[in-house]
């Protein structure tokens, strides 16, 4: 399923009761339109290389068809994934220092363009210092304004760190906020201190830990749930009416520790980034 600024239809599947609080969530489901794209039949690469992840999307057309990890970053396996899929266009939305020649791969391959604030973007960001705002904020405050385009939106995405990103209904980027992600506070309780074990994530913890794992699973999981919590009433207080869309690969831990009503869709970042392409690999 995907998305794009001309042809796709939202529709929000709501009913989901969360069993702990009875506060409801939605997913975001895509349906694309008809066959009124000129580039239907077009494979779309979209690449997402995190700090802790290495991601990337297959769209065919405005639908997207696969979500895949890669091993790593290297020439090899980029020419692989071009060799398999054989795309006409690819983008890039990079926070890492990966190397420059897997971009000459991409762009022997088909139409590349490589996410940054020099983009052509539906949203305009703050005036201060625009070239530090990383490729992934910007690609998924682009999926908010698709998706909701009158409406002031909160994105939340929850990778190795926490990122707040606020866009308005005039699509301005105004900022947000980071905080650290859930491993890297699992990590910063083991290298800090000398007894506390280094804990993997686990869904299933009591509110109550009874030993010094599940201790660490509750305050951590449950502590970043108030926090985002206490930061949606934060800008509720502000702003009143808005949306708040969460993504990323630790969101499905949250979804169900959170009062406030959210959008969760953890392919968000992709469809941004099919949608910044199409502004810029024309």
């Amino acid at each position: 399923m995907g998305i794009s600024a001309i042809s796709a239809r939202l529709t929000l599947t709501s009913g989901l009761e969360n069993n702990r609080n009875h506060q409801p969530y939605c997913y975001l489901i895509f349906i694309p339109k008809g066959n009124s794209s000129p580039h239907m039949s077009e494979t779309t690469l979209c690449f997402d290389f995190g700090n802790t992840r290495l991601k990337g999307a297959v769209f065919k057309g405005a639908t997207l068809h696969e979500v895949f990890m890669l091993e790593n970053d290297s020439v090899e396996t980029i020419q692989r994934i071009v060799d398999t899929y054989q795309p006409q266009k690819s983008i890039l939305s990079s926070v890492i220092n990966h190397s420059p020649a897997i971009e000459e791969v991409l762009a022997r391959a088909g139409r590349f363009h490589r996410l940054s604030h020099t983009s052509k973007l539906p949203v305009t960001t703050p005036a201060r210092q625009p070239s530090t705002i990383g490729a992934d904020r910007l690609a998924l405050v682009t999926a908010a304004v698709h998706l909701f385009p009158d409406k002031n939106n909160l994105v939340i995405g929850l990778g190795s760190a926490i990122t707040y990103n606020f866009v308005n209904k005039y699509h301005q980027f105004m900022g947000g906020g980071i905080s650290p992600g859930m491993e890297m506070r699992f990590k910063s309780l083991h290298m800090f201190t000398a007894k506390l074990p280094l804990v993997t994530k686990d869904w299933n913890f009591p509110l109550i830990g009874y030993d010094t794992p599940t201790n660490i699973l509750s305050g951590v999981i449950l502590g970043m749930a108030k926090e985002i919590d206490g930061i949606i009433d934060a800008y509720a207080e502000r702003y009143g009416n808005f949306n708040v869309l969460l993504t990323g690969g630790d969101a499905p831990y949250f979804v169900y520790h959170l009062k406030n009503k959210i959008f969760a869709d953890p392919n968000l970042i992709f469809k941004g980034l099919y949608a910044i392409s199409e502004h810029n690999n024309v």
